[in-house]
């Protein structure tokens, strides 16, 4: 080479010296020069696939960046990772490979970097687990790195209404208990989700996008436009460009998430009445860090933030609509401003996040968020329940809620499926409250969330008649009063393993309280009868993942993280 590699990049081992002659005869062969090959090699990971509309616009977005990343200096090597799309995967048992899909793409992000020697990374993703699993593997590996969100689908319209997924899944509901009918179903079911990207309201994904803004790992704006936009383009190309020079100040993943940076991220899932997922999500980010930062620790930000953006499923605007009214840069300036956020947090712009919202000013001719001195709700749209039948911690999402405490009995079910035919038979009351258990990380393997069930629920009137209790997971579509991520899970032997038909519940959303009626002699007694379950998979990626996988406290992990990693990065 006439042209020698810097000695201090990664990339040197694969491209550096005469001993190295064999490799780079693989990047001629894919067309790269001496020029090219002497540069920083800069990985470019999309989710792009065609499982469905959140990752259809990937490949496009990943090309531009490509170009920034080249008119920066560097040479951009794109790969693609997998996805497992919760709305396809729902209400079956291929859910069940939904959270265990987080893992694998983390991994296969950290492989592929590791194994080809990246110098740094832009990470595009647009479906519910390929946003954290990006960040997860952005601070694992903890070279120079840009995220980016694929962005959000635009809404349907239906009957001069805007529509997005979640009614459709609510439509069921309403066609199986005869208040709409199959031809009404179906004209939804073709209008609802009109374009490429992710589910509109402020579900998993739009949820984490927020995140990845308030954490520092994404330019400034870029979590809001739709997949479809221009502006999209533009943030894509910036996010190539953004990396390069993160790569020359050697300002690293590590350096700009710290539990400051965490506490943001929580601040923003309570403000905007985000989906549940989140808080498992930002325990294993913050694995990835070294943190210690679990359910209760978000509880402790949820509680001192302030619910201020009207979006779906709680509220009355979509994704899109957030975007026209200025994004998550108006809910990070009011947060800000009301002393909410941390303004010293670093971010991917090499500036603070203060420094970021200082040329922002947070509008006022929109009403989709609300300033934090008046909020829609004192607190988070999102809120952490403990008591005896949740020792470890359960989540429930209140935004949009009007009642917020409930006690009914017990209808006990050992699978979602049965739970779902008892839906579906109408075998239930009000008053009752479903407790839908062995579907916890452990034991279903894989924490099946439930948005088929509960929007039947809905959709047949009964939304606000009952309550759901699951050691699994709702969507971040779901409303109505559904707790989930009990903790432990029944298949260690956690409470909710022990209730019975019957059994008295009551759930204190306001005072953070969920009991089941039983003595602690009655407790201890049942439990001494109670025995393990022999796992369903007994082999393949599912039974490691549930060999492997922690609470859902703590993230539902399936490795130490950055505590004791020895690797010299």
């Amino acid at each position: 080479m006439s042209q020698q590699p810097n000695d201090d990049l990664s990339s040197r081992h694969v491209k550096a010296g005469p001993e190295r002659a064999p490799h780079r005869a693989f990047y001629y062969a894919m067309g790269l020069t001496e020029q090219d090959i002497a540069k920083p090699f800069v990985g470019v990971v999309s989710s792009w696939n065609e499982s469905a509309p959140c990752n259809t616009a990937l490949k496009g977005h990943a090309e531009v960046a490509k170009r920034g990343v080249s008119a920066a200096g560097g040479t951009p090597r794109e790969f693609v990772t997998i996805t497992v799309t919760d709305g396809i995967a729902m209400g079956h048992s291929g859910m069940k490979s939904s959270l265990v899909s987080r893992e694998t793409i983390a991994d296969s992000v950290e492989l592929s970097v590791r194994g080809h020697c990246y110098d740094a990374l832009v990470a595009i993703a647009g479906c519910d687990k390929t946003l954290p699993a990006m960040m997860m593997a952005m601070l694992r590996l903890n070279v120079p790195s840009v995220f980016m969100y694929g962005g959000s689908i635009l809404p349907g319209n239906f009957k001069g209404k805007d529509v997005t997924v979640q009614d459709v899944y609510e439509a069921v509901g309403k066609y199986q208990s005869g208040q709409i009918d199959l031809a009404e179903l179906t004209a939804l079911e073709k209008i609802a989700c009109p374009s490429a990207g992710a589910c509109g309201g402020q579900f998993t994904a739009n949820t984490m996008a927020c995140v990845s803004e308030a954490i520092g790992l994404a330019l400034p704006g870029s979590s809001s436009p739709p997949a479809v936009i221009a502006e999209r383009e533009a943030f894509a190309f910036q996010s190539g460009e953004a990396v390069m020079r993160l790569f020359r100040d050697n300002l690293r993943p590590r350096d700009i998430v710290t539990r400051k940076a965490l506490e943001n991220a929580a601040a923003v899932v309570a403000a905007t009445g985000g989906s549940t997922n989140g808080l498992l999500h930002l325990p294993a980010i913050a694995n990835e860090a070294g943190i210690d930062f679990d359910v209760f620790d978000i509880e402790a930000v949820l509680k001192r933030t302030p619910y201020i953006a009207d979006l779906k499923p709680g509220g009355r605007y979509v994704a899109s609509d957030m975007h026209r009214a200025g994004g998550v840069q108006q809910v990070l300036k009011t947060l800000l401003e009301g002393g909410h956020l941390h303004g010293d947090a670093m971010t991917v712009t090499g500036r603070t996040m203060a420094e970021n919202l200082e040329s922002v000013t947070f509008r006022t001719d929109q009403d989709v968020i609300r300033p934090a001195s008046n909020p829609l709700a004192p607190t988070g749209g999102v809120l952490v329940l403990k008591g005896n039948l949740a020792p470890d911690g359960a989540v429930v999402k209140v935004a949009g809620m009007t009642n917020t405490s409930f006690r009914g009995t017990a209808l006990c079910f050992d699978r979602e499926e049965d739970a779902f035919a008892a839906v579906n038979d109408r075998a239930y009351k009000a008053g009752d409250v479903f407790v839908i258990r062995y579907e916890g990380p452990k034991g279903g393997p894989g924490m099946r969330e439930m948005l088929v069930l509960t929007a039947a629920i809905y959709g047949q009137g009964m939304g606000q008649k009952v309550a759901l209790i699951t050691d699994g997971r709702f969507s971040g579509a779901t409303r109505g009063f559904c707790i989930g991520h009990v903790s432990p899970e029944a298949a260690v032997g956690g409470p909710i393993a022990l209730v019975s038909n019957g059994d008295v519940i009551e759930i204190d959303a306001d005072n953070g309280s969920i009991t089941v009626e039983l003595s602690d002699q009655e407790l201890a007694k049942r439990r001494a009868g109670w025995k393990p379950r022999l796992a369903q998979y007994r082999s393949g990626a599912i039974w490691r993942y549930g060999e492997t996988v922690s609470s859902a406290r703590y993230g539902a992990v399936t490795h130490p993280g950055a505590v004791r990693q020895k690797v010299a990065e």
